[in-house]
């Protein structure tokens, strides 16, 4: 699977050549270190006072890099087709040499990072329900009215955490309808094919 890289993308990563392949390895740390701390403003003028360039094409080369790297790992890009998708910038082969060895020593911690950054959400544990229905009220006598009360557990950071829903019967159906349609996408080959890519 080939990456494939924006206008934007390439102008960002288009600053490279120009600082030189030796300056690429510094802005490949700064990339790695930009997600695991967040923005570095003050590594990003310390780099460019030492590498004699200007602090906004350093910060351009580190976006691109960090885009580069992170969807790279994101999709476990295979090194040809990593070296494929960066051919099309035109870089020399040893920029190009050096990107790789780049992505393969980081592939692993990046993917890691991110793993850390998706939100925790809860999962499903238990679920009770119960069916009311009204049949009459002062007002009206004869009246059918009824509703579905759920409580849902969930399991959230250890801890179990209760939600309790009520709806009428065909707003019920309905979501049983959209559940069962995304779960039948699910068993698609596109959506096969990406879940694969995920892991």
């Amino acid at each position: 699977m080939l990456l494939v890289l924006s206008e934007e993308q390439k102008a960002h990563l288009g600053c490279l050549p120009r600082v030189g392949a030796a300056a690429v390895g510094e802005l490949g740390r700064l990339a790695v270190e930009l997600l695991r701390r967040g923005a570095a403003a003050r590594a990003c003028e310390a780099a460019a006072r030492r590498l004699n360039v200007g602090v906004d094409t350093i910060q351009r080369g580190v976006e691109g890099l960090t885009y580069l790297l992170t969807e790279s790992s994101k999709l476990m890009i295979s090194e040809i087709d990593f070296q494929d998708s960066i051919h099309v910038l035109g870089f020399s082969d040893e920029l190009n040499k050096l990107l790789l060895q780049l992505y393969l020593d980081n592939r692993k911690e990046i993917r890691s990072i991110l793993s850390e950054l998706a939100p925790k959400l809860p999962s499903y544990h238990n679920l009770e329900w119960r069916l009311d229905v009204q049949l009459a009220s002062r007002s009206l006598r004869q009246q059918i009215k009824p509703a579905v009360t759920m409580k849902l557990h969930l399991n959230q950071n250890e801890d179990q955490i209760a939600q309790v829903l009520q709806t009428d019967p065909s707003t019920l159906l309905h979501l049983i309808q959209q559940l069962e349609q995304a779960l039948g996408e699910m068993k698609t080959n596109h959506c096969r094919r990406i879940v694969r890519n995920m892991k």
